[in-house]
C-alpha cells in the first residue's frame, strides 16, 4: 500500500495522530491512548504502518522474553504533496473527506468519554462560518492560517503542553472561481 491508502483508514490515521510531535510509543501505549479500539485491531493496523513506512523502529527491548518495539512516526512518509492532490480522482477526495471524518468523530468521541473531559475549560470548538471570500482574500486567509499553524506543527511534547487535533476543512458551498485551484494547491502543499 502507498501512504495514501495506508492514511487512508480511520483508525490507522488515529495511530498517526497519537504519534505526532515526536512521541515513541510502544503498541500498548498506542492502545492505551485509543483505548475504544480492540487491542487486536490497533496491533494490525500497527504491523501495516510499519511495513508501509509511515512508522519505524527507534528502540527495541526485551520484556518478559518477548521484544518490546518502540515506534515513531516517518513524517516523510505522512506528508502528502502538491503533486500526489492534483492526481487524486473526486472519488478519492470523497472517500478521504470521509476517512478524516470519521477519525474526527473517533477522537472527538473518546475525548468525551475521558472521566475528565471539560469541553468549555479545554476550550473545544467546532463552529462552522460560512463566509464570502475573493481570490485574493481566501489566498490571504490560507497565508494567514499556514503562518499561525505551521510553527505549531514543530512543537515538541513537553510537561506544560496538551495535545490538540486541529482540523481545518474549507471548500466552496457553491461554484468556486477556477483559476484559484493551482494557488491553493500550491500553498496547501507548503502547509503539509
Amino acid at each position: 500500500m502507498d501512504a495514501l491508502e495506508l492514511l487512508g483508514h480511520p483508525v490507522r490515521l488515529r495511530i498517526v495522530h497519537a504519534m505526532r510531535g515526536g512521541h515513541t510509543m510502544t503498541t500498548a501505549q498506542v492502545c492505551e491512548r485509543i483505548s475504544d479500539v480492540s487491542k487486536a485491531t490497533v496491533y494490525r493496523h500497527i504491523d501495516l504502518l510499519a511495513a508501509g513506512g509511515i512508522l519505524e523502529v527507534a528502540d527495541e527491548q526485551r520484556v518478559r522474553g518477548a521484544v518490546e518495539r518502540h515506534y515513531r512516526l516517518r513524517h516523510d512518509r505522512t506528508t502528502i504533496g502538491p503533486d500526489v492532490i492534483d492526481s487524486l480522482t473526486l472519488d478519492d477526495h470523497r472517500r478521504g473527506f470521509a476517512v478524516a471524518m470519521a477519525a474526527l468523530i473517533a477522537e472527538f468521541n473518546a475525548y468525551l468519554e475521558r472521566d475528565h473531559a471539560d469541553p468549555a475549560a479545554d476550550l473545544v470548538g467546532y463552529r462552522q462560518h460560512a463566509i464570502w471570500l475573493s481570490r485574493d482574500e481566501l489566498l490571504e486567509m490560507i497565508g494567514r492560517m499556514r503562518e499561525a499553524i505551521a510553527p505549531k506543527l514543530a512543537n515538541p511534547p513537553t510537561p506544560e503542553r496538551s495535545q490538540y487535533l486541529l482540523s481545518p476543512v474549507l471548500f466552496p458551498l457553491e461554484e468556486a472561481a477556477r483559476p484559484l485551484h493551482d494557488e491553493v494547491s500550491r500553498h496547501q502543499g507548503e502547509a503539509r
